[in-house]
């Protein structure tokens, strides 16, 4: 786990929720409070999951050369939120890796549906759930086709938008990249959305997934 950046999304908080999953699965789980990790070729090299909480900031090119080794090398990357979505925003390179990067979210804290896509309903990260409704940050997300998009999310415009119909944008996908395996969950900006039934159970088996213990 490797957690900082912005405070307001809660790094510790939000990630410490999910520790004592992980261990309870297996893994031996390491803490980082620095991006420094991700240049070490020794720990990376040996990591089967890399689940990061860091919003905005900068990444130094050795720092962002030893995460691409790594999730191209077959570690797992898996995380909610700003804390992978909107993390420096000027390397390019890093939102290839995720498979898309925040733009907004309209309206701030509002209520809105995440929807299953129903032709992905089977897929083990989302099976048996149904669409729910949250009161949070609802996100726009600029993405490519490389995803395996397993629920959206519409943003519907209000009488003083510029846009004129409901954008579309990916709530929860997975990648992947090289040998390894990335998942995204878009919800996620206070640390209660994390423990809404339906958003851990989604959080908790991609984590699982994009380490390889849950199958497609």
């Amino acid at each position: 786990m490797v957690r900082g950046g912005w405070e307001g999304h809660a790094p510790v908080e939000t990630t410490d929720l999910f520790l004592p999953f992980l261990e309870e699965h297996g893994f031996d789980v390491i803490v980082e409070g620095s991006l420094e990790v991700y240049a070490d070729d020794q720990v990376m090299g040996a990591v089967d999951l890399i689940v990061p909480s860091w919003t905005m900031g900068e990444i130094l090119p050795a720092e962002l050369d030893g995460l691409h080794a790594a999730v191209r090398g077959g570690a797992g990357l898996a995380g909610w939120h700003g804390g992978i979505i909107d993390a420096f925003r000027v390397a390019t390179e890093y939102t290839m890796l995720t498979g898309g990067q925040f733009v907004a979210h309209p309206g701030d804290i509002k209520d809105h549906t995440v929807q299953i896509v129903p032709a992905r309903a089977d897929h083990p990260i989302v099976a048996g759930i149904e669409s729910f409704h949250l009161r949070s940050e609802q996100y726009w997300v600029a993405t490519d086709g490389l995803n395996d998009v397993l629920a959206t999310t519409s943003l519907v415009s209000g009488p003083d938008d510029p846009w004129h119909e409901p954008v579309v944008s990916p709530a929860v996908w997975t990648r992947l990249w090289g040998a390894g395996r990335v998942f995204v969950c878009t919800p996620g900006h206070h640390t209660a959305d994390l423990e809404v039934p339906a958003v851990r159970t989604i959080v908790e088996r991609g984590l699982l997934w994009a380490s390889g213990l849950l199958g497609d």
